[in-house]
């Protein structure tokens, strides 16, 4: 099925005990009114208004759905005092929802909400569409953008895993074989039908990832042999990100305005002005009421996170809900344990607010940048510099044999130069670069009591700072 044929009606609902001014009624009547005049289906909206932050999330919850490639056929709202344990939006409301459905001719029926297994099978034995809830969406959206092994096998095993329970009275959606939303990945397949092989492919999928977390976890032991530290770009969904990565690294990975654009991690090594080298990584964007099945399934990918020696938060300036993007990052944070990592907060698309609103945010000391324009980005890696505790940054004087010409070279890439003379037939300098780098040639060191170790609390007397490591001389 062509995207442009999958339309998608939309059922939003708030839960608090403040009702419409208007009769319910006045509402129906107000609805017929709508359709009677032939508003645009893509802008049909019925039932009681929401409020601010609901409306928020019903923007959100409108960018997944063209995310995954739908066409918006029409939206409905409703408020109501608490969720109805058969159907979440209660009987009368079912019997509209479906009137909508066929006047808008949608196939799906999409719920900015989680679904039991009940509410799920009463709502698709009364619609006359497939009905999918906000988990199922993200889902799908995942399945489209995983390109990696480990990307797919992860999305399978949340999809399998979020199924299992669900299979009972799924005719009409699991009938159906891929093209539409929801019915990407394992959903294209009859494993459905049998609840005993999908318990299987979830052990086949789980020993899968293991070995690809045993790879994972021989690369980085790898990696950890060398001292770089590891920074990770953090962040909502949508925060960019991935632009910023790429202004950083110049890795060309993909950009793009839909969410989850980026869902299997990428590492880039990029040189700080202390000439220190770190591993910048970039990971899934986070978003609000994120499957708890996704962050276990994404365990692998997020161990970036975790091994991660400091956080990049990216936050999108421009969005007017920043605050409680930032609230459900730090959530998802938490579930990882790593709340207790430094973090730097990073306000991106700054081109995107007005000179005031900018300049106020400046001048809060705020991080600011734009990964579009490339704004704040060398103030940003200044910063970065300064938060890393591995491998400092120490200050050093050599006098170092003019034929020892692969060492002047090394330490000329890898190390600031502070001052150089040359004596007879040796180089005398001083240098300021990575501990791990200039502990290699402490034999050519003029006096180590002199040397200073630069740390984010300020210098220090360090009489021998680093060790070379076994090989290195």
């Amino acid at each position: 099925m062509n995207s442009a044929e999958e339309r998608a009606l939309l059922v939003a609902v708030e839960f608090a005990t403040r009702r419409s001014t208007l009769p319910p009624s006045a509402v129906l009547a107000r609805d017929a009114a709508r359709i009677s005049a032939g508003i645009e289906e893509a802008d049909a909206v019925f039932s009681a208004p929401l409020t601010h932050d609901s409306e928020s999330s019903l923007g959100e919850f409108r960018e997944l759905v063209v995310s995954a490639g739908a066409v918006i056929a029409g939206e409905v709202t409703q408020r109501r005092p608490k969720a109805d344990p058969a159907t979440l939006i209660g009987s009368g409301k079912v019997d509209e929802l479906a009137g909508v459905a066929a006047s808008t001719r949608a196939n799906v029926v999409l719920f900015d909400h989680d679904l039991s297994p009940t509410q799920l099978r009463n709502l698709e034995e009364r619609l006359p569409s497939r009905v999918l809830d906000r988990t199922q969406l993200i889902l799908d959206i995942f399945a489209r953008h995983a390109r990696t092994r480990e990307g797919q096998l992860q999305v399978e095993l949340a999809q399998l895993e979020y199924m299992l329970p669900r299979l009972a009275g799924r005719g009409k959606s699991m009938s159906q074989l891929g093209g539409g939303i929801g019915t990407r990945g394992p959903g294209e397949t009859q494993l459905e039908t049998d609840r005993r092989k999908i318990q299987r492919r979830i052990v086949q999928v789980k020993d899968d990832l293991e070995g690809v977390r045993r790879v994972r976890g021989q690369q980085r032991q790898r990696r950890e042999a060398v001292p770089v530290p590891a920074v990770a770009l953090v962040g909502y969904t949508n925060a960019g990100k991935s632009t910023l990565f790429n202004t950083l690294t110049k890795a060309g990975v993909l950009e793009s305005a839909r969410m989850f654009a980026t869902l299997d991690p990428k590492l880039k090594a990029i040189q700080l002005p202390s000439r220190r080298k770190i591993l910048l990584s970039d990971t899934v964007g986070f978003i609000r009421n994120l499957p708890h099945t996704l962050v276990t399934s994404f365990r692998a990918t997020l161990e970036e996170v975790q091994k991660a020696e400091v956080l990049l938060h990216v936050r999108d300036a421009s969005s007017p809900v920043r605050d409680e993007q930032k609230a459900e990052v730090e959530k998802v944070l938490g579930e990882l344990g790593v709340l207790h990592k430094p973090r730097l907060e990073v306000m991106n698309k700054i081109d995107l607010l007005s000179d005031e609103d900018r300049a106020e945010l400046i001048a809060s000391g705020a991080v600011t940048t734009s990964g579009k324009l490339g704004l704040g980005v060398e103030a940003l890696l200044v910063r970065i510099d300064a938060e890393l505790t591995a491998d400092p940054v120490i200050e050093q004087t050599f006098t170092i044999p003019q034929a020892k010409g692969e060492i002047l070279a090394a330490l000329g890439a890898g190390a600031v130069l502070r001052d150089r003379q040359f004596i007879d037939n040796t180089v005398r300098m001083t240098v300021a670069g990575p501990a791990s780098l200039l502990g290699r040639y402490r034999e050519f060191r003029v006096d180590a009591s002199t040397d200073r170790t630069r740390g984010s609390g300020g210098d220090s007397q360090s009489p021998d700072p680093l060790d070379p490591e076994p090989g290195h001389r």
